[in-house]
């Protein structure tokens, strides 16, 4: 049984996503989330000037006319996330966890493809796969999917983006829009990353805590990993250790940064302290330029 304030917080994200997509969201994912390719649609008779390499020949052969091939834009798309569930992800600092802001964005995404009538999925990893749902469309298919991201209990706390990556490779078999959502603290997933980008239109959203880049001073405190579970004694007014700590975050960023460029992936970096529609807003737009 599903607790009643999971159904209401569902309820009162239906109802907030919902709004940002009648408002702002619904023309810009239209615009920039176009078919994937052509479909067949009928047969006509060929006339002069038709390009040969659509003729039906099997259609040709038996009317003993020349047919070609008529197609039309494939507009249905096939929406899946990527969500990480690992440990790291029930971490906030600003009032909700990153898993919270996860499901939002996945709600806000998911009612924009409703909308333009495309199938939804979703597969939840930490360090493995924890959970697939197949694409579907309609509204109460979104309703489970952001649902499950509130409910779900992981039953790992470890991460390990490679597992998912690869997963969701095998089982997409046609061209889908991903977006992958992860705060992208673990290594080792490159070669996974880039198969699918070569296969799917990939787009990274990174959610950040700025409290996990820049400590605060404030003498000794007991931090832990929260996917190990290990902790350890820090003195954070030690200006010394602060910067070491600061110039490593920074350091995975810039690394983060250049591998996702390299490989063409479009990221959207989301301040879970601050709005999430305003950056993927401004991404969409910017990405409808650039197309």
């Amino acid at each position: 049984m599903i607790p009643k304030e999971i159904l209401r917080q569902v309820r009162r994200i239906e109802i907030k996503t919902t709004r940002l997509v009648n408002d702002l969201f619904g023309g810009e994912y239209r615009s920039v989330f176009k078919g994937q390719g052509i479909e067949f649609a009928d047969v006509r008779e060929y006339v002069a000037g038709d390009d040969i390499r659509t003729i039906d020949w099997n259609v040709t052969a038996r009317s003993q006319h020349p047919f070609v091939k008529k197609f039309v834009e494939e507009r249905e798309l096939t929406v899946a996330f990527i969500v990480d569930m690992s440990g790291s992800q029930f971490f906030g600092t600003s009032g909700k966890f990153k898993s919270e802001i996860a499901a939002e964005i996945t709600a806000l995404l998911a009612f924009a493809a409703v909308r333009n009538k495309d199938k939804v999925g979703l597969l939840i990893a930490s360090d493995q796969v924890e959970k697939y749902i197949p694409v579907k469309k309609g509204r109460t298919h979104v309703l489970r999917v952001v649902r499950e991201i509130l409910y779900f209990k992981p039953k790992h706390r470890g991460t390990n983006l490679e597992v998912a990556l690869e997963y969701i490779n095998r089982v997409l078999t046609r061209r889908a829009v991903l977006f992958m959502i992860s705060d992208f603290m673990s290594q080792g997933h490159e070669k996974a990353l880039r198969l699918l980008s070569k296969r799917h239109d990939l787009i990274a959203i990174q959610l950040i805590d700025n409290r996990e880049r820049l400590l605060p001073r404030a003498g000794l405190v007991e931090m832990e990993d929260p996917e190990t579970g290990e902790r350890l004694l820090v003195d954070t007014s030690d200006r010394n250790f602060g910067s070491r700590y600061e110039a490593y975050a920074w350091k995975k960023e810039e690394d983060l940064d250049r591998l996702f460029k390299s490989l063409k992936v479009d990221r959207v970096v989301i301040d879970i302290s601050q709005s999430y529609a305003e950056p993927l807003i401004r991404f969409f737009r910017l990405r409808e330029r650039r197309h």
